[in-house]
C-alpha cells in the first residue's frame, strides 16, 4: 500500500514537472519593437525570444491591424513607439480569444498594402516578425526633358545598407549605414550645385530599401548613371584604401570580391525582405536587354569607374588603382551603368575614425563629384544641357597659364583640369586643351 502511494506520488511529480516544462518552453516573449519610417513605406519589427506563432487581420472603421502571438508575453512599453510614424497612430494591447496569446493592436492613419513575414536569426538578431505597410499612391516619375528644353543629367546616389541592416560595425562601434549616408547627402548636394546635372537617392533616412528596389528607384528616376556608396570591411583590421567595383556577370575571381557579394547576402539577411523571400525573380531588371546595351553599360561603368578613381587618389589611398569586377546585385540591372565605390575600410581602425569626421567624408564626395564631372565632360548624353554646351579648342602659346586661360574663358582652373584630365596646373606650349563653355 505504502510502496503504490510512493509511486503514485512520484507519477505525479513527474507528470507536473512535464507540464511546467511545456508551459515555460511554449511562452514566448516580446523582447524588442523598432519601427522604421520611410518615405514609401513603414516597417515594424518585432523581436521575439523564439520563432513567431502569430496569425493577423485588419479593422476598418477606423483602420487597425491587430497580430495575435501565440503563447507570448510582451514585455515592451508601447506608448511612445508611433511617435515619430505618420502611418501608425498608435499601439495597443486588446484581450485576445486565443488562450495565452498577447494581441498587439496597431491604430492606423488609413488603409496600407500589407506584408508581414517571419525572419529567423541573422547577425545580431534573433527571431524577428517583420510587419511592412506600404503606401497604395503610385509614385511620381522623374520627367528628363520638357519639350525642347535641354536635360539635365541625372546621377542616382545609393548610400547602402540602412534600418534593420547596419552594414558593417567598426571597432569603435561606428555603423556602415551611418557613413554611407552621411557622404551620400554630400555627395547630393555637391552634384546638384552643377548646371546640367541633377542627383536622387535611393535613401534619404534611416530605413532599409531592398536591393531589388534600389534599382527600381533608380529606374523610375531615369537615372544615367547610378552610384552605391559603401564602407569596406574585412575580417581583419590590417586592409584599408578605396575601390571601386563595376559589375560582373561572371564567375567572381578575387577573394576580396568573393567576401562582398557574402555580405551582401548577409546584409539581404539582416534588413529581411518579403518581396525578396516571395519573388526570387525580378522582372524589372530588365534581364533580356540586348548584349549590345549591356556592352554599353559596362563600357560607361569602367569610364566613370576610372575618372571617379583618379580624382579618390589625390584624398585618399586606393586599395585597388583600377576598376574591381564582382556579381554584386546592386550593380546587376544591365540597363542601368553603374559603379560601388567603397570610400574605406570600417575594419580598420585608422580609416573607421576619419570615415567618421565631416571633413573627410567631404573630401570623399568631392572627388567622386569630381570623377561624374570629368566623364560627362567628356561623354555628355545628346539630349542633355552638357552637350549643348559642348567644348572650345585652345591651343597653348607662349606666356599663357591655366589661370590666365580660365579667367580668359571665365570658368575655374578645376573645370579646366576636369576636362582635360589633368593632374598639375602645368601646360606646355603647343598643348591643344577643351575648354567648357561658361554656364
Amino acid at each position: 500500500m505504502l510502496a503504490g502511494l510512493k509511486i503514485r506520488y512520484l507519477i505525479s511529480v513527474v507528470l507536473l514537472w512535464m507540464s511546467l516544462c511545456s508551459v515555460s518552453y511554449a511562452v514566448n516573449k516580446i523582447e524588442g519593437i523598432r519601427v522604421w519610417p520611410a518615405p514609401e513605406n513603414t516597417r515594424i519589427v518585432f523581436d521575439l525570444k523564439q520563432k513567431p506563432d502569430y496569425s493577423y487581420f485588419s479593422l476598418s472603421g477606423p483602420q487597425r491591424l491587430v497580430i495575435d502571438f501565440k503563447n507570448s508575453q510582451n514585455t515592451v512599453l508601447l506608448n511612445t513607439l508611433a511617435a515619430k510614424d505618420k502611418r501608425i497612430k498608435r499601439f495597443r494591447t486588446s484581450e485576445s480569444k486565443k488562450k495565452g496569446a498577447t494581441r498587439l493592436v496597431l491604430e492606423l492613419a488609413k488603409s496600407y498594402q500589407l506584408t508581414v513575414f517571419p525572419l529567423a536569426p541573422a547577425g545580431q538578431y534573433g527571431h524577428r516578425l517583420v510587419v511592412d505597410l506600404h503606401d497604395k499612391e503610385s509614385k511620381k516619375r522623374v520627367v528628363k526633358a520638357i519639350g525642347d528644353k535641354k536635360r539635365d543629367i541625372i546621377i542616382g546616389i545609393d548610400a547602402g545598407h540602412g534600418g534593420e541592416d547596419p552594414g558593417s560595425i567598426g571597432g569603435y562601434g561606428t555603423h556602415e549605414k551611418k557613413v554611407t549616408l552621411a557622404i551620400a547627402k554630400r555627395l547630393q548636394n555637391l552634384i546638384n550645385k552643377q548646371k546640367g546635372f541633377k542627383a536622387v537617392m535611393t535613401r534619404t533616412g534611416d530605413y532599409y530599401v531592398h536591393l531589388n528596389r534600389r534599382t527600381q528607384i533608380a529606374r523610375q528616376s531615369q537615372v544615367d548613371f547610378l552610384i552605391s556608396i559603401h564602407a569596406d570591411a574585412f575580417r581583419t583590421p590590417q586592409p584599408n584604401g578605396a575601390s571601386v567595383w563595376v559589375a560582373l556577370h561572371s564567375r567572381v575571381e578575387s577573394e576580396l570580391s568573393r567576401w562582398l557579394v557574402n555580405r551582401e547576402k548577409n546584409s539581404e539577411l539582416l534588413g529581411g525582405g518579403g518581396g525578396v523571400i516571395k519573388n526570387t525573380a525580378d522582372d524589372n531588371l530588365a534581364i533580356t536587354l540586348a548584349d549590345m546595351n549591356k556592352e554599353h553599360s559596362l563600357e560607361m561603368s569602367l569610364g566613370l569607374a576610372s575618372d571617379v578613381i583618379s580624382k579618390l587618389k589625390k584624398v585618399t589611398k586606393m586599395h585597388k588603382k583600377t576598376p574591381q569586377h564582382a556579381s554584386l546585385a546592386v550593380l546587376k540591372a544591365s540597363d542601368i551603368p553603374s559603379i560601388l565605390v567603397e570610400t574605406g575600410f570600417i575594419s580598420n581602425h585608422k580609416e573607421e575614425k576619419n570615415l567618421k569626421t565631416a571633413a573627410f567624408q567631404q573630401k570623399l564626395a568631392q572627388a567622386i563629384s569630381n570623377g561624374v564631372r570629368q566623364y560627362f565632360l567628356q561623354n555628355p548624353p545628346k539630349d542633355s544641357y552638357l552637350a549643348s554646351v559642348g567644348f572650345t579648342r585652345h591651343k597653348v602659346s607662349s606666356g599663357e597659364s591655366l589661370s590666365l586661360l580660365a579667367q580668359r574663358y571665365r570658368v575655374s582652373v578645376g573645370q579646366l583640369k576636369s576636362a582635360n584630365n589633368l593632374t598639375s596646373n602645368v601646360v606646355r606650349i603647343g598643348q591643344t586643351l577643351k575648354i567648357p563653355r561658361a554656364d
